[in-house]
């Protein structure tokens, strides 16, 4: 499947670049000491919280936070990561290869999908070493510890949707990733208007990132979440197959 050639390519294009290196280091640095903070406010509370009825655990205060910073952090980087996707063919002039290469657009969106997904997979791997070394001195509750694992998976399958179709439409990988960034920041915090004064937020509830997210790092595991992601991700991806349909048609 051509599609699985391209992905392949771009993975391997990512660790070719030194950008990619420094974010990978910069990222487990920043999320290290943020988990070494939690685990020292957790040792610190440990005695207080022990004769509680449910009192939290590991998993409840240092990796569902762990997990959500992750969230906040990777909105930043991910755009850094998808903005040459697309528009860095288009700026050097090598996009019409692609379409007069014998692959549908449906592939070559998808393959340049799957490449920047399985790197952001790889990121996913070397976040969750940090929960894991737990079991070395306690344990975790694995069914929590997998919806976070499976949340952050998901949004970040969301983030790169979103970044492969803003570099589809822009020309220059900075106005992408800028694009990208503005993009996402708003369907984050889209909501929040509406818990400010108190009122439910309807649509823009559901519409947002934070909201699904956060439901799924408390193990809530719901039909509603995971419908979103799906068709969050489905939406962009369509949307960027249509647009790169578009520019082969006016070749």
């Amino acid at each position: 499947m051509m599609a699985l050639v391209i992905a392949g390519r771009e993975f391997r294009s990512l660790f070719l670049s030194p950008l990619a290196w420094t974010i990978l280091g910069v990222i487990q640095i920043i999320l290290a000491y943020m988990f070494l903070a939690q685990l020292d406010y957790y040792l610190m509370v440990q005695a207080r919280i022990a004769g509680m009825e449910e009192a939290p655990g590991i998993t409840d205060l240092i990796v569902a936070p762990l997990f959500g910073n992750a969230g906040v952090i990777l909105l930043l980087v991910t755009p850094l990561l998808t903005m040459r996707l697309i528009s860095e063919e288009r700026r050097n002039r090598t996009l019409s290869l692609l379409f007069t290469a014998p692959v549908s657009m449906a592939e070559i969106v998808l393959g340049k999908y799957l490449g920047v997904i399985a790197f952001l997979l790889v990121m996913v791997g070397m976040i969750l070493l940090m929960p894991l070394s737990l079991l070395l001195g306690g344990g975790l509750d694995g069914g929590k510890l997998a919806a976070c694992v499976m949340a952050l998976t998901l949004l970040l399958a969301g983030f790169a949707a979103v970044g492969l179709y803003m570099s589809a439409l822009a020309a220059q990988p900075t106005v992408a990733a800028v694009s990208t960034f503005g993009a996402l920041l708003l369907l984050w915090i889209i909501d929040w208007s509406s818990q400010a004064s108190g009122k439910g937020g309807g649509v823009l509830e559901y519409l947002s990132l934070l909201r699904h997210y956060e439901g799924l790092l408390k193990g809530l595991i719901t039909t509603t979440d995971l419908l979103y992601f799906v068709l969050f991700i489905t939406t962009f991806l369509v949307l960027s197959i249509h647009r790169l349909d578009n520019d082969r048609l006016q070749k």
